[in-house]
């Protein structure tokens, strides 16, 4: 912020913040917690709730709940009024996730931009977190939306 009632221009916060990695941390996969997300979600399907299934696997959904605790790099700008609300989630599962891995997960900020619509501008901030086996194969990858007012 230039000062203490000026927003920064959100192209130079793009330009500046799009593709910075802030945060690295690792998840154990347990054959318990996976079964118990899919039984959440209403699966049915015994790849996903059945630990004894030949090609037993996390549910497609299951990295959404692994969350670091750190929203934004340190130093990152107030963009937009208030706290945010959550737009949503993308998933793309690129390998299974079987019981016994440890995930290792990036987080970058993947794009910012605005939409104007019936409730006015709004501005959002894409959140992508990368995980991947011991390996190092790619396994997941989960976009989160956070939607915060213009001001």
């Amino acid at each position: 912020m230039d000062d203490d009632n000026t927003m920064p221009e959100l192209a130079a916060v793009r330009d500046q913040w799009v593709g910075v990695e802030f945060d690295w941390t690792t998840f154990e996969m347990s054959a318990e917690n996976m079964v118990a997300w899919a039984k959440a979600c209403g699966e049915t399907d015994p790849r996903f709730i059945d630990p004894s299934h030949h090609d037993f696997q996390a549910h497609p959904g299951f990295t959404t709940h692994c969350m670091s605790g750190r929203v934004f790099p340190k130093e990152f700008p107030q963009i937009g009024g208030g706290f945010g609300i959550d737009g949503g989630k993308r998933v793309e599962v690129h390998a299974p996730i079987r019981s016994g891995d440890t995930l290792t997960a990036t987080t970058t900020i993947a794009d910012i931009f605005e939409k104007t619509g019936r409730s006015g501008t709004m501005i959002f901030i894409v959140q992508r977190m990368e995980f991947r086996n011991e390996a190092k194969d790619l396994v997941s990858t989960v976009d989160w939306k956070m939607i915060k007012k213009a001001e």
